[in-house]
């Protein structure tokens, strides 16, 4: 085989990647300049421009983001407005980003000296509106040889001593920064839990008896909504001996026959008597026959209705409004006494039961609340009692095996997202509101067992911290250590940036 072709195609392949990293480029971020990250109500700045001199041409490179899904701004019309100093304004402007999220408007300042720098987007998105955002002052340098002599005399500091993510590389993953605050949280106690239903809010259906299950129009599907008293299906018991349908429906007539005896016997002796022709005890009889005669056909009507009637059988009903959750058998299947037929329902309202480790009980107190995540669900729920929940009770034992206390809080299934016999992660509110920095849990990642938050230092520019951290209150964690209040934690993409440490994470910056 000739591998000549082969080896000249991959080295072609080889040159036309490796073409632009040869190239001469003039990067003006090599310069020495400026990098500002700046925040306002809605959206993140992230501006980098060369030294500014006067008459010297350069461009800035603004990154937009919107702070609702951390995406660019694909629209709108930017302004660089240099202003005070004692100096008319200078107003630089561009109709529209270059690639989203990234505008280059071309600067050329004409005043030397400390002028305020405000960037603002005017932007056709009714979300966003006109977007203002003032960066404070910058330095206009009179002449290149100005601009050495002050570089030489600041202490130089960057943005890109941390860990570089681009804002490209932001914009393409599921990610978001946020502050890191001070607030209230409860102390908890970490518990598992399982969803339960209401006592009364659940229900069992078992044959009463042997027999043919049989349907009545559709039978019951998981899911559907039944109706308390809603006829289910009906059993057609096994009936032993000559008690037949065909006897039992014999039965029911001879029984209807004889009281129509017994009825006009009564009537004729009513005559009589009126007549003074037989005794009154003659007539009392009378009517003690057509009672009696009564009684048996209402009992023989009714065996064979078990089996003839208009349902065929014995009436399943649902004893309470609710969901069907499980449905044991198949209509037209035989089943004997006892077995399991339907699993009715009401997810309404739902229990929380939690075991709490004896030896978390001391701190347990009285319970003022719980939260808890359930696999699947990337938001934890909180119970509140008074607003959407109350608390049922805590156990007065210990359980024996499982060395644990019960905690039952009642909910509201908002939505009916929840399914009974789901397992969670609880943590149980003990004890009165505390102030701690407060950061979401999602933001506090395990590394090897320790604990460390990524901390936005610029905006393209990340620090790893190892956190203490303390009691979690929901979706927040509190910080003991490690963070301070007003900084930026990434919440959303933390792993890719850690990822990015190595030389086999993402890609660097892509102007």
């Amino acid at each position: 085989m000739n591998v000549l072709p082969l080896i000249t195609f991959f080295l072609v392949l080889l040159l036309v990647g490796c073409g632009d990293k040869t190239a001469p480029v003039t990067d003006p971020h090599d310069e020495a300049g400026a990098k500002i990250t700046h925040f306002s109500e809605k959206t993140e700045l992230f501006v980098e421009f060369p030294t500014l001199i006067v008459g010297q041409e350069v461009t800035f490179v603004a990154h937009f983001t919107q702070l609702v899904d951390f995406k660019p701004i694909n629209q709108g019309k930017l302004t660089v407005l240099f202003s005070g100093g004692n100096a008319p304004d200078e107003r630089f402007m561009v109709d529209a980003p270059t690639v989203p999220g990234i505008f280059k408007p071309s600067v050329t300042p004409k005043v030397a000296g400390e002028r305020e720098l405000t960037l603002i987007v005017e932007s056709p998105l009714g979300t966003l509106g006109t977007l203002t955002h003032a960066l404070g002052l910058v330095n206009v340098f009179l002449d290149a040889k100005a601009s050495a002599a002050y570089r030489a005399e600041q202490e130089a500091i960057s943005e890109d001593s941390g860990i570089p993510f681009s804002k490209e590389q932001q914009w393409k993953i599921d990610f978001a920064t946020t502050e890191a605050i001070k607030g209230l949280a409860r102390p908890s106690v970490a518990a598992t839990a399982t969803i339960k239903a209401h006592p009364d809010g659940e229900a069992k259906i078992f044959a009463p008896a042997t027999g043919l299950l049989r349907a009545t129009g559709n039978f019951p599907r998981v899911g559907q909504a039944v109706k308390k008293g809603q006829v289910l299906a009906w059993l057609a018991p096994r009936l032993g001996g000559e008690t037949d349908q065909a006897t039992l429906e014999a039965g029911a007539g001879k029984a209807r026959i004889a009281l129509d005896q017994a009825r006009q016997t009564r009537e004729r002796m009513e005559l009589l008597f009126k007549e003074e022709a037989v005794p009154e005890k003659r007539l009392t009889e009378a009517r003690a026959n057509e009672a009696m005669a009564q009684a048996e056909s209402q009992a023989a009507q009714g065996r064979a209705g078990q089996l003839g009637g208009s349902g065929g059988g014995i009436a399943l009903r649902a004893p309470i409004d609710g969901l069907v959750a499980d449905v044991s058998i198949s209509a037209g299947a035989f089943v004997t006494e006892g077995t399991s037929l339907f699993h009715i329902a009401n997810t309404t309202r739902l229990w929380l039961e939690a075991r709490v480790p004896e030896s978390e009980v001391g701190r347990l107190k009285t319970p003022t609340g719980a939260a808890f995540m359930v696999d699947g669900f990337t938001s934890s729920f909180v119970i509140e009692p008074g607003k959407n929940g109350k608390l049922i009770g805590v156990g007065g034992a210990v359980d024996a095996s499982t060395r644990t206390v019960p905690v039952i809080f009642e909910f509201s299934n908002t939505g009916g997202v929840l399914r009974l016999g789901m397992t969670a992660k609880a943590q149980i509110f003990a004890d009165a509101d505390q102030e701690f920095i407060l950061i979401p849990a999602s933001a506090v990642q395990d590394e090897s067992g320790t604990q460390v938050v990524y901390v936005q230092t610029g905006g393209e520019s990340f620090e790893r911290r190892i956190v203490q951290t303390g009691i979690r209150d929901g979706d927040r964690m509190t910080i003991i250590a490690g963070i301070e209040q007003g900084q930026r934690v990434v919440n959303r993409g933390g792993y890719l940036i850690r990822l990015s440490m190595s030389k086999a994470g993402p890609a660097g910056h892509a102007h």
